[in-house]
């Protein structure tokens, strides 16, 4: 028999991570779902990666821990930046929101990448999107394409001649697009949490941009949304 090669991929928990895993196995990757606690507020979304790698048969799921939240500068991981709940999120459509976390996916990369090596594998899987999100400059096709480059570069494996790949297969889909791939290939969208301040229970905000795009993208896609929401008074 042959061995399936190996593929790294990153699991935030949320619905378009959760949809890239299903892909990498869909591709016949035996699967590494690697997760990070990076010092995020919604921390419930490292509960719900545990859900999905198990439901999606990911041969092994790991939690790396580095804190981003030592240095702040963002609303997901200091508690003093309000997470922005208008329709808007940030001020004009070039500007880059407070949700934004500086080197996040720089910094998820390169831990992918370590384990990547020691794995032998020569495959990394990224849920970014540069259609339905909010402006990061972490999620751009130009990114991507320069941390492979990179990876080549700094890399034994990449030295050696084991060509690295970095795949998005999200980067180019409407988020009613990501839902439909996603559904197709089985995946429980009821598992996974996206909201910026989920609650313990992992149940959604409502109000955040994460919530809305999540929202509308089901109402796109014309499937029913198994988001559970927080009670709301008032």
């Amino acid at each position: 028999m042959n061995t399936p090669p190996r593929a790294v991929v990153l699991l935030s928990g949320g619905l378009d991570s959760a949809t890239c895993l299903a892909i990498a196995r869909d591709q016949g990757f035996e699967t590494y779902a690697l997760s990070v606690a990076y010092g995020q507020r919604h921390a419930a979304e490292l509960t719900a990666s545990k859900r999905v790698a198990d439901a999606l048969g990911a041969r092994e799921h790991r939690l790396a821990r580095v804190n981003l939240g030592q240095f702040g500068g963002s609303a997901l991981t200091d508690p003093a930046i309000a997470v922005p709940e208008d329709e808007g999120g940030h001020e004009g459509e070039s500007a880059i929101p407070v949700t934004y976390v500086p080197a996040r996916n720089t910094v998820m990369l390169s831990i992918a990448l370590a384990w990547a090596e020691v794995l032998g594998a020569s495959d990394i899987f990224v849920g970014v999107n540069a259609v339905d999100y909010s402006g990061y400059p972490d999620c751009r096709p130009e990114f991507i394409a320069a941390f492979e480059t990179m990876a080549n570069l700094a890399t034994r494996a990449g030295v050696e001649g084991a060509r690295l790949r970095i795949h998005a297969p999200l980067i180019a889909l409407s988020k009613a697009d990501i839902i439909r791939r996603g559904t197709a290939l089985g995946v429980d969208y009821g598992l996974t949490v996206t909201c910026y301040q989920a609650d313990d229970a992992g149940r959604a905000c409502g109000r955040c941009e994460a919530c809305r795009l999540r929202a509308a993208g089901f109402a796109a896609a014309a499937i029913d949304d198994p988001t559970p929401y927080q009670p709301h008074l008032g």
